[in-house]
């Protein structure tokens, strides 16, 4: 099931959306053409899957950012059994 997400801002600077995962749920398969700052606003561990099919395990704290370039593939999804959420700001 794919996760909610919702876009608060998207200018010629930036865009700024919210996504929200319960568990289970999955971004799909995607490609960050921008830079990006993720700020969680649950804490919890996301799964990782990249091109080659390995995963890895993206454990996020409320409020602790962290940056991203362009350019990651994956597939994210909540393997946990809480709901985990963040705000991505992408940098046009």
């Amino acid at each position: 099931m794919p996760a909610t997400s919702r876009v608060f801002e998207d200018n010629e600077r930036v865009r700024v959306t919210k996504w929200h995962f319960s568990p289970g749920e999955e971004t799909g398969w995607h490609r960050h053409e921008l830079d990006y700052t993720v700020v969680p606003l649950l804490t919890g561990t996301l799964t990782i899957v990249d091109r080659t099919g390995t995963e890895s395990l993206n454990e996020i704290e409320i409020g602790i950012p962290y940056f991203r370039y362009s350019g990651a593939e994956h597939n994210v999804i909540n393997h946990s059994e809480i709901e985990v959420a963040f705000m991505e700001i992408e940098i046009k």
